[in-house]
């Protein structure tokens, strides 16, 4: 099943290195806008590819924390492996549309998003603050630096304060996932995990409009 779902994302191009909009509290803007659920999406099997590559970037970030919450140092660098994968899987989708140098360029920024992501579940882990700051900043600049690259492949239908401001809901989710975890919550890890979700739809969906409105001929 993932092979399939790879196979079609890298036929298809790019897709994004979460909560609805309605629900982060931003408003809507043109072109950025998730795909009507009760509607057929313009490019339905885009969507689906989408939304299942970056479903994947969050459950293997979920489990590399609850690796790292157990002591489990083998089921960890399995989750970390994985993280690292489906970055290469995204990367190489953006490189069907937009060409190599682009799929190297977004795979160096996704690799910045993980670090910055498992530096945040270690230092939140050993209640280091300082450096649970330090790599906030760090993710919070890394999702400025994917809006910019992001609205450069395609101005007309990705807005960047709009890419930014859902990257940075996901920034936020992540912390507050993580301080879930390691504090033991289950009960509001499982709430935010389920808006986590919802919100990587709402970005792969966007994203996806963006891509059938670009190169209507290949979105399929």
């Amino acid at each position: 099943m993932k092979s399939l779902v790879i196979a079609c994302a890298l036929a298809m191009g790019l897709g994004l290195p979460l909560t609805t909009l309605a629900q982060s509290g931003m408003p809507a803007m043109t072109g950025m806008q998730a795909a009507p659920q009760a509607a057929v999406p313009a490019a339905p099997q885009l969507h689906a590819a989408l939304r299942s590559l970056w479903h994947g970037h969050v459950v293997h970030t979920r489990d590399y924390a609850l690796a790292v919450k157990a002591g489990d140092k083998a089921a960890a660098a399995k989750a970390a492996d994985a993280v690292v994968a489906n970055a290469k899987d995204i990367a190489n989708a953006v490189a069907g549309f937009y060409g190599a140098d682009a799929g190297k360029g977004l795979l160096k920024l996704l690799a910045g998003h993980w670090g910055g992501v498992k530096a945040l579940t270690d230092a939140t882990h050993s209640g280091n603050k300082s450096a649970a700051d330090k790599a906030m900043r760090t993710l919070s600049a890394n999702a400025g630096d994917i809006a910019v690259f992001l609205h450069g492949a395609n101005p007309a239908n990705w807005p960047e304060a709009t890419l930014q401001g859902l990257l940075l809901q996901h920034v936020a989710d992540h912390q507050a996932q993580l301080g879930e975890i390691m504090r033991g919550d289950k009960a509001a890890e499982a709430k935010t995990w389920t808006m986590m979700q919802e919100h990587m739809n709402t970005i792969a969906d966007a994203l996806a409009n963006g891509i059938a409105a670009q190169f209507p001929q290949k979105a399929k």
